[in-house]
């Protein structure tokens, strides 16, 4: 085994050259200057739409604080400015249209959401493996990647409803990837997905411009303190709300469970179980050596997208430490859920017998696994050849050592009985997060 620090990869030219043109068009005034700027945005936003009801205007608040983050502290360069524009407005255009379609169809908000099922595990823990057998269940609801990334439809969605025309999201879903292929082919290595495949909500959590989206793609540390530190119920009521809309935009039956995912819910535990109080738990574990390792390595792949400005020793720092406050906060708050109520899945376990630990994930959840068998079969085969290649990381190549991190996680490791070894090729190279 190497144990020497290697540099971890670069972005590709295709970045580079989207910067240069934009640096370009502004000096010839093709593009203008970047508008990050709250209410020019929200003014943008409601001139772009004709609608000026943006919801709960809680959401102002970690806009605030992520815009003045994002301008003291992320180092974006001109390809990074321009894009995150464009996704602020998006966000905004969405809340917009949000609240249209609660004016129009009052009745969906009165859409229960019953019994989640929902996978609460750090980074990198074998979450969207676990997510998607269960998304293959058809007795569950669960998110497609088109729909976190535009959540909300159209206007004219209900003529997508009567059979007269086609939603676009799909189409632009599809645009978005293959744009985030060019900007990093590892993208597909770290991240499989499609524009159908199903998908964590964390953009649904990220509609209230709050949550750990923004700090995967950012350097924005005063803005993940800030968040550390405030509640997070209104984001996951509009989290619930999203969730109604697109059950509806499914014409999904309101009786069957959503499956539901994303790292967030280790940090916002509490926010999640005010909002969802019935939610049945599942716990997901892993080596902390490869969570914090690959979860370095996802950090750098966006951050060096969208800044010239990136440290790898820094990155790794960061995400230490984002990992261990995630356990802290997930271990303090399942302190006061009852058992009964939560299991806990070990990442090895499903590498190992996948199926027999599932077997147990159905006991727990009191289901015949038998009827979703033959789905998860054809979702793992699907996975197979979605994977083109594996998820290359090391500890190393962030500056952290195996033993620090064994260290700072050694209580973890223990009380959840967490397999902790000398990582091999395989354990350094993964097939599935």
């Amino acid at each position: 085994m190497n144990d020497q620090p290697i540099q971890p990869p670069r972005r590709t030219r295709f970045i580079d050259i989207a910067d240069g043109v934009i640096r370009g068009g502004r000096k010839l005034g093709v593009f203008g200057p970047p508008r990050l700027d709250k209410d020019a945005l929200l003014e943008e936003a409601a001139a772009a739409t004709g609608l000026n009801d943006f919801g709960d205007r809680w959401f102002e608040k970690p806009f605030e604080v992520l815009l003045d983050s994002v301008k003291h502290e992320a180092q974006l360069n001109a390809a990074g400015e321009f894009s995150a524009t464009k996704m602020f407005h998006h966000v905004l255009r969405d809340r917009l249209y949000t609240q249209m379609w609660f004016k129009r169809h009052p009745e969906i908000l009165a859409r229960p959401l019953k019994n989640p099922v929902v996978i609460v595990g750090p980074m990198r823990s074998g979450t969207t493996r676990l997510h998607r057998l269960l998304a293959a269940d058809q007795r569950f609801a669960h998110l497609r990647s088109f729909e976190t990334i535009s959540p909300v439809p159209r206007p004219e969605f209900e003529q997508v409803l009567a059979g007269e025309a086609e939603d676009f999201r799909p189409k632009l879903a599809a645009r978005i990837l293959k744009v985030a292929r060019l900007a990093n082919p590892r993208t597909l290595s770290i991240h499989p997905t499609g524009a159908y495949e199903p998908e964590e909500e964390l953009g649904l959590v990220a509609a209230s411009m709050y949550g750990m989206k923004w700090e995967a793609q950012w350097n924005v540390p005063s803005y993940a303190e800030w968040c550390h530190e405030e509640s997070a119920i209104p984001a996951y009521r509009h989290m619930a709300n999203l969730l109604r809309l697109i059950g509806w935009s499914q014409q999904e039956s309101s009786l069957r469970p959503w499956i539901l995912k994303t790292p967030q819910h280790m940090l916002d535990l509490p926010a999640l179980l005010e909002v969802f109080p019935d939610a049945r738990l599942i716990f997901t574990h892993r080596d902390p050596k490869q969570v914090v390792g690959s979860a370095a390595s996802l950090a750098w792949n966006q951050t060096i997208i969208y800044s010239d400005h990136n440290d790898p020793a820094q990155t790794g720092h960061d995400w230490l430490g984002k990992t261990a406050t995630m356990i802290a906060r997930m271990r303090a708050a399942r302190d006061a859920i009852p058992r009964e109520r939560m299991i806990d899945v070990q990442y090895e376990d499903m590498e190992t017998d996948w199926r027999g630990t599932m077997e147990r994930v159905y006991r727990f959840l009191d289901l015949e696994m038998e009827p979703a068998v033959a789905g998860m079969e054809d979702y793992l085969d699907r996975s197979a050849r979605l994977k083109r290649h594996p998820h290359r990381y090391s500890l190393a190549e962030f500056g952290l050592r195996e033993d620090e991190v064994n260290e700072r996680f050694a209580d973890y490791t223990e009380t959840f009985g967490i397999p902790v070894g000398a990582p091999t090729a395989a354990a350094r190279t993964r097939l599935a997060k």
